[in-house]
């Protein structure tokens, strides 16, 4: 049985991890500036049709606090560049064009941190008040090549239309014209994830504009989380805690989103969201009698962890955390102690923690309550599945 202190408790977890609106605001307000920056009359890339938004967990609306005030937010965006494709320039000659722009608007605005290269792109870092940096990676369009690689392989087409290429210092045609760049699709993956959360994503936000009295197209993503994000942001800072000192090995957020959103199955309580989730990720890694396969949804060519046969320590470090996760929040579950509830998930959780009990307010009387996690078919207590791990042949991703 699961307790009514134990689910209020993931609740009130998911609520302190959350980042603020105002945050949110602050990111669009910078990829927008930024695009409209790139727009102006001047500019050298407005001829290209440029296209500046928002990817990663600020975009599928699963960001979490840092875990101290020293560490930054990371809000990564794309600059796409619509008229223009890998026969028109290399790799470098993009990351040039782009860099030049950033590097202006930069002045422009008088920042002053300088702007910083990365692998595959340049990273804006903000004023120290504001508490993040925005990396942007410039890219290009690639839906007609990514259509005849999978039509190639009797694939799924559904997202190929927001296919992009990216750039990538590492890549061995850096320098080259080449087709054979980095392929990437973030906008794919969010209408994905947004699928995944179905209804009860739709449901909440026309809620919210009735009661503010709005039209529901007005209300942004990410004033809406579903059970599904805030399960996420649970297991993501229970990730980073356990792994606090290890960092290259930790599952990769990418992974565990993708997991996460397989197995969700339209829960409305975080608490049933996240016992399904942690019953049920592993199912949705495939085998192909060498590897593992987690594939991206919007990309099914690529494989998340295509990093695990070269790094076997990052593949035991996935099953050794889901081990871990799946022992703290069973034991959490049968809780009627405050104490123990913190007690329980501090080690990998910090002073999440014990801000999470402050938001429950006083020690309430403690009771039992009927069964809200079911996990599995016929399960009547939040009990994970102790065999093991069989994995799966490869299949097609729905």
């Amino acid at each position: 049985m699961l307790t009514k202190i134990a689910e209020d408790y993931l609740t009130a977890l998911a609520d302190e991890l959350a980042i603020s609106e105002s945050r949110y605001e602050q990111a669009r307000r910078s990829y927008v500036s930024l695009g409209d920056w790139l727009h102006r009359s001047d500019s050298t890339v407005a001829e290209y049709n440029p296209q500046v938004y928002v990817q990663g967990s600020f975009r599928l609306g699963t960001a979490i606090r840092p875990l101290n005030d020293e560490e930054e937010y990371d809000v990564d965006s794309v600059c796409l560049l619509q008229s223009l494709g890998t026969k028109d320039l290399t790799q470098r000659e993009l990351k040039a064009l782009v860099g030049s722009e950033i590097k202006a608007y930069h002045k422009a605005q008088s920042m002053v941190k300088p702007v910083r290269e990365g692998r595959r792109c340049w990273v804006l870092d903000y004023a120290d008040g504001a508490q993040f940096h925005m990396d942007i990676v410039p890219s290009i369009p690639n839906a007609a090549r990514q259509r005849l690689l999978l039509e190639a392989r009797g694939m799924d087409l559904k997202w190929s239309e927001t296919a992009m290429v990216i750039t990538d210092i590492e890549s061995p045609v850096y320098q080259e014209l080449s087709d054979n760049w980095q392929r990437s699709n973030p906008k794919g993956y969010a209408e994905w994830f947004k699928q995944r959360m179905g209804e009860v994503f739709e449901r909440r936000r026309r809620m919210l504009a009735e009661s503010i009295k709005a039209s529901v197209e007005d209300i942004p993503d990410y004033k809406i989380r579903t059970p599904l994000q805030s399960a996420i942001m649970i297991l993501k800072r229970h990730r980073d805690g356990m792994f606090e000192g290890r960092y290259d090995e930790r599952p990769i957020s990418i992974i565990i989103t993708t997991l996460a959103a397989h197995s969700y199955n339209g829960e409305e309580k975080i608490s049933d969201a996240l016992y399904s989730i942690l019953s049920r990720m592993n199912h949705f890694i495939e085998h192909d009698g060498h590897h593992c396969i987690i594939r991206n949804p919007s990309d099914p060519l690529e494989n998340f962890a295509d990093k695990w046969p070269k790094h076997p320590e990052r593949e035991a470090a996935f099953f050794e955390w889901l081990r871990q996760a799946r022992q703290d929040f069973e034991t959490l579950a049968i809780q009627v102690e405050r104490h123990r509830l913190i007690e329980i998930i501090q080690p990998r959780m910090g002073a999440v923690a014990d801000k999470a009990a402050v938001r429950l307010g006083p020690p309430p009387r403690t009771m039992l309550q009927p069964a809200t996690a079911v996990i599995g078919a016929a399960a009547s207590t939040p009990a994970f599945p102790n065999t093991p791990r069989e994995p799966t042949s490869p299949r097609r991703f729905a």
